[in-house]
């Protein structure tokens, strides 16, 4: 047993304190957890409406540099980039909603790619911008569990800024917040949903990835631990669910009218309209002339560019054209429990055509397997839906760097495998798995640029549009499925959503 103080820091410095207890074998329920926080602000659609409206009067953009393919699972009507283009940058940005996720697929790269992939990136959207004569808002997003390049990638965004507009950013908001998923701060802390409970995210298999593992579950320690000390808990600012309910945008204003130098800043929320408060907030006080980078999970998206809820997709909202082909594929490639026990549960109800692709195989470079593999899923597509899953033992590599290349070869053939798929004209296509879905989307699908139509789930699991891809994938819905979300029952249901079954819809 263990106790964790649950804490609310007011302007002063002084705060509430509310005791949690935590047993490792008994998670805590969320109203535990919550108790001791003021009553969260109503839901607000004239906030939204204000957000919109500020956005629309200043010519706001919203570029997201989005770290797989998983980020837009809050937002709808958006368009994604896969390439580093200007001109498609441009095309997305034209959108009504004036926001672009590129996608920079960061999160299966060493440390150097991604940096040089997020400097051309945010150079490219910021040009796109000046040309139109408008402002840019960036937001570097990331896993709501806290995996990546956390420190690299916002270096890397400072530098570009100071490089083309003369400084940098004077604050760099940290919201891992994804509130569909469970992931949720507060009193500085991320905490994850488990079942009934919330359990601190350091403490959760995330923390413990080979590549981009952790052991703080206080923001202002987890900055501390990514910086390798060269940033104090007591240099990072904090913006209290104190501060929002009880102060408001106003409140929100004020707190960072005073950050400077790129000082990280959380962000605690457990509501939309925690999150709306604060992204109304920074565009007041950016107004003021302060400037702000955002690493942010998905839910503060769609806050900052004012977007609403917006209902599960069904039926002519997937196929808007009516129409339907027969059969489906269905990509896995993440190794997370979560992903695992989704597996089984959708195998135990049948209906498909199981075909493993043998990592260790792939990993010493039997191409001979791979194509094999290829003809299966093919020859299978013209008589069912395909499962086509990496075998589940996990192979390691030497190093982090070397985890992320036995993923990326592990991913290639997985898309190649798709490519070749797509002569069967497959109905359907879903990808679980972050790194899995960025690839099957370039390398598969051929896709340059999509519209996220919207989610399955709410504010999960989104549906692709793909509106300049392989002529074979143009039209053909492609859900994007995290690793990491999801109850065990989730892909099983995913699919028969597609199939048009009565248990899906």
């Amino acid at each position: 047993m263990h106790t964790v103080i649950v804490c609310v820091r007011h302007p002063a410095g002084s705060r509430l304190r509310g005791r949690v207890r935590l047993l490792r074998d008994t998670l805590p329920a969320a109203s535990e957890v919550l108790s001791e926080l003021p009553r969260a602000r109503p839901d607000d659609e004239e906030l939204r409406e204000s957000i919109r409206a500020i956005r629309a009067e200043d010519d706001l953009l919203l570029g997201v540099l989005d770290d797989d393919p998983t980020g837009s699972q809050a937002v709808h009507d958006v368009q994604v980039v896969t390439v580093l283009e200007e001109n498609a940058y441009a095309a997305a940005l034209g959108g009504a909603a004036a926001v672009c996720f590129v996608l920079t697929n960061t999160r299966s790269l060493g440390e150097p790619a991604a940096v040089e992939r997020n400097m051309l990136a945010a150079r490219g959207l910021i040009a796109v911008a000046e040309r139109r004569g408008a402002r840019i808002q960036l937001v570097s997003r990331s896993d709501s569990t806290l995996r990546g390049h956390v420190m690299a990638e916002v270096r890397s965004l400072q530098a570009v800024r100071r490089e083309v507009l003369g400084s940098g950013f004077d604050g760099v908001l940290l919201v891992p917040a994804f509130l569909e998923a469970g992931r949720l701060t507060a009193a500085d802390i991320h905490w994850a949903r488990v079942g009934p409970g919330l359990v601190a995210v350091g403490e959760t298999e995330f923390a413990r990835d080979p590549t981009f593992g952790y052991t703080a579950s206080d923001l202002r320690d987890f900055v501390t631990e990514k910086s390798g000390g060269a940033i104090q808990p007591d240099d990072v600012a904090s913006i209290s669910l104190a501060d929002i309910r009880l102060g408001g945008p106003s409140r929100v204003r004020e707190l960072l009218a005073d950050v400077r130098d790129g000082t990280w800043v959380v962000v605690n929320a457990t509501e939309y309209s925690d999150l709306e408060a604060v992204a109304y907030g920074v565009l007041l006080a950016e107004r003021a002339g302060k400037s702000f980078l955002f690493r942010a999970g998905p839910s503060f998206v769609r806050a900052l560019s004012g977007l609403g809820p917006s209902a599960p997709r069904r039926g002519a909202q997937i196929w808007p054209s009516g129409g339907r082909r027969e059969h489906g594929l269905i990509v896995v490639g993440s190794h997370v429990s979560h992903t695992n026990r989704q597996v089984a549960a959708l195998r135990a109800r049948a209906g498909t055509t199981d075909i493993e692709l043998d990592v260790r195989s792939i990993v010493s470079g039997a191409d001979t397997v791979l194509a094999a593999t290829a003809q299966r899923v093919a020859d299978a597509l013209r008589r069912s839906d395909v499962l086509l899953f990496t075998s589940r033992d996990f192979v390691p590599g030497s190093s982090g760097d070397d985890n992320l290349a036995v993923a990326r070869r592990v991913s290639a053939a997985l898309s190649r495998t798709v490519r070749e798929a797509l002569a069967a004209k497959p109905a359907w296509i879903i990808a679980k798995g972050g790194i899995t879905s960025h690839d099957v989307a370039v390398h598969g699908l051929g896709i340059r640029r999509a519209e996220v139509a919207g989610q399955l789930f709410p504010g999960m699991i989104s549906v692709f549009r793909p509106i300049d891809a392989a002529p074979e994938a143009v039209g053909v819905p492609y859900v994007v499925f995290a690793g990491n979300v999801g109850d065990d029952a989730a892909l099983a249901r995913v699919v028969a959503i597609l199939r048009g079954e009565r248990q899906g819809s």
